[in-house]
């Protein structure tokens, strides 16, 4: 069994998410032996955001040098989604929504024919067979019914991007509130983290 770890944090071993997701892959080792990780930092080692040469290159227009090495880039990117059985994620929420570098690296999954693609019934997820769990960090509360709900564009857009690619239950461990006050960080902190106790095995 493979697993894909990504972090996007930008704050490092201060992140929140960073712990979660190395809390959520430390308990799925445990409880599934012989598990294979890969790891990637979108934060530290980011990629390329989609430019005008990538678009044209998947138009059939010739790439230039550096646009074929970041087209490389983006097929191994793609290649580690692709071989994985299980995703985990650390996704900090950045002015409401997701960090940059995560976004870059959707941007190289979410490909047409690979991960989903368009047919007689509409659009069809080719990534089923894939469990997906995203550690999420807010700094305020964003739950629903609590007057930032509507300013919600994290959990929303990645249970959307992933379902789209036919993951329809990703799992999510959130801890928010956590620049109220460091009570309130602690105690959703310790909560998030004892939801990953609970995880089956992949």
């Amino acid at each position: 069994m493979k697993l894909l770890h990504l972090d996007s944090s930008l704050l490092g071993s201060h992140s929140v998410s960073r712990q979660l997701s190395a809390a959520i892959v430390e308990r799925l080792k445990t409880v599934t032996p012989g598990l294979e990780i890969t790891y990637r930092d979108l934060a530290t080692k980011p990629l390329g955001h989609l430019s005008s040469s990538h678009l044209a290159a998947a138009q059939g227009v010739e790439p230039d040098a550096a646009t074929t090495q970041d087209l490389a880039v983006g097929q191994t990117v793609l290649n580690e989604f692709l071989g994985s059985d299980v995703v985990v994620i650390g996704a900090a929420m950045y002015n409401f929504t997701i960090a940059s570098q995560l976004k870059a690296w959707i941007d190289r999954i979410l490909v047409v024919g690979k991960t989903f693609q368009y047919g007689e019934k509409g659009l069809e997820g080719l990534a089923a067979n894939k469990r997906v769990i995203i550690a999420v960090s807010r700094g305020l509360q964003y739950g629903s019914g609590t007057p930032n709900a509507p300013g919600e564009h994290l959990v929303s857009y990645l249970r959307w991007i992933f379902g789209y690619m036919g993951i329809a239950n990703p799992e999510f461990i959130i801890a928010e509130g956590t620049r109220i006050g460091p009570e309130n960080r602690e105690k959703s902190i310790e909560s998030a983290l004892q939801a990953t106790a609970s995880l089956r095995a992949v």
